[in-house]
């Protein structure tokens, strides 16, 4: 948490340090874009379109709560990466902005735990 410095030198707001959340997704989704189709294919980009989902749920109830969430689509295993990228990032935005405590805890708890079931998938054999 770090106080954010308004235009007139003062400080108006708490603002909640998303880095870890941002390190932690972007180096999955990383990870996610180099994975070879037969690894993709065989659990990694399922996992990863899951967390991808449940991130962008969560930032859909935190910025909308009266709303229904939208459900992320399939749109195939080469753009899952991409997907969990922007997902972290809308979710990251809107932890600055909301107080929501713990949520930000759980969101990189979320990824870690991901990433450890894409490294296993990815490296299971056949």
């Amino acid at each position: 948490m770090r106080w954010q410095q308004s235009v007139g030198g003062a400080y108006a707001c708490k603002v909640s340090d998303t880095a870890p959340l941002i390190t932690a997704a972007q180096l999955l989704s990383d990870r996610l874009r180099t994975l070879p189709e037969s690894a993709l294919r065989r659990g990694a980009a399922a996992e990863g379109l899951a967390l991808a989902c449940e991130l962008a749920r969560r930032a859909q109830l935190l910025e909308f709560p009266a709303r229904t969430p939208r459900k992320l689509p399939d749109v195939g295993v080469f753009v899952v990466g991409d997907q969990l990228a922007v997902a972290a990032h809308d979710l990251a935005e809107i932890l600055r902005e909301v107080d929501a405590p713990g949520e930000l805890t759980e969101a990189v708890a979320l990824v870690r735990a991901a990433a450890r079931r894409v490294t296993a998938s990815a490296t299971a054999t056949r």
